[in-house]
């Protein structure tokens, strides 16, 4: 029998790419405080040293690295690296992603680089995070992946046809690889969430595009970041252990799916 605990997580390494800012850095922080050794990786050496700084400042257990989750010989290089100090990886976050910097456009208008970046970051990413560190979460034992999706799929958001088609590419992805992980104990799952307010700045988001969203929620208001991560704590630790190749939506009752 389990015994509840405030620290649940304990015990357990979990890398969070994406982690250096926004909704990544509260998933990093929300599992940190509940006991686990935490990864930040994060393409910006500053957002890395900076969150680092800050978390462990909050006493947390925070280590963080600097790659290109879309470069396949940096993931490989770093899980090298990775390996030296961690000998096993319990958990990864797949949050790394391209959105907040978009710019709303008809998708007859998204320039082909572009569309290769968001679809490299969002798609390619998590495939080569997970194929880079597989030998570690074989390592574990038991070892959980989270795959971070968006509600937008289901409302067709326009002006990023390319971000919601690279999100749609995850679901695919999750189903996939929990079959071929599953022997392994690997448990994989996509958390949706909806629209959710971070210290990340929007520039093109819109009063518009806000009221549009209120109105398909169930629950008329805009989620914060620590209504999001407690479902991330949730996937990684061990009442969830039956749970595998599932979405969970966290987006306050999207009427719009």
């Amino acid at each position: 029998m389990n015994t509840p605990t405030s620290q649940p997580l304990r015990g357990k390494n979990i890398l969070v790419t994406g982690g250096g800012q926004g909704i990544g850095k509260a998933y990093a922080r929300r599992l940190a405080a509940d006991g686990a050794s935490v990864v930040i990786v994060d393409i910006s050496e500053t957002t890395v040293a900076s969150s680092v700084a800050e978390l462990r400042d909050q006493g947390l257990d925070v280590q963080g690295f600097t790659a290109d989750v879309s470069d396949a010989q940096a993931m490989q290089a770093f899980a090298g690296r990775l390996a030296q100090t961690c000998p096993a990886l319990h958990g990864i976050v797949n949050n790394a992603a391209i959105f907040s910097s978009l710019k709303l456009k008809p998708f007859w208008d998204i320039d082909a680089a572009e569309w290769d970046r968001v679809m490299a970051v969002n798609v390619r990413g998590p495939w080569l995070v997970v194929s880079a560190l597989l030998p570690l979460l074989r390592a574990a034992g038991e070892a959980s992946v989270v795959n971070i999706g968006s509600d937008s799929v289901w409302m067709g958001k326009t002006g990023y046809l390319h971000y919601v088609t690279s999100k749609a590419a995850v679901y695919g992805m999750t189903h996939a690889m929990a079959r071929e992980l599953g022997p392994d104990q690997i448990r994989v799952n996509t958390l949706s969430p909806g629209f959710t307010t971070t210290e990340v700045p929007r520039e093109t988001f819109t009063q518009a595009q806000l009221d549009g969203i209120m109105k398909a929620q169930a629950l008329q208001r805009v989620a914060t970041t620590e209504e999001i991560v407690g479902v991330v704590a949730f996937l990684m630790g061990a009442d969830s252990r039956w749970i595998t190749g599932q979405t969970m939506h966290v987006a306050g009752g999207l009427l719009s799916r």
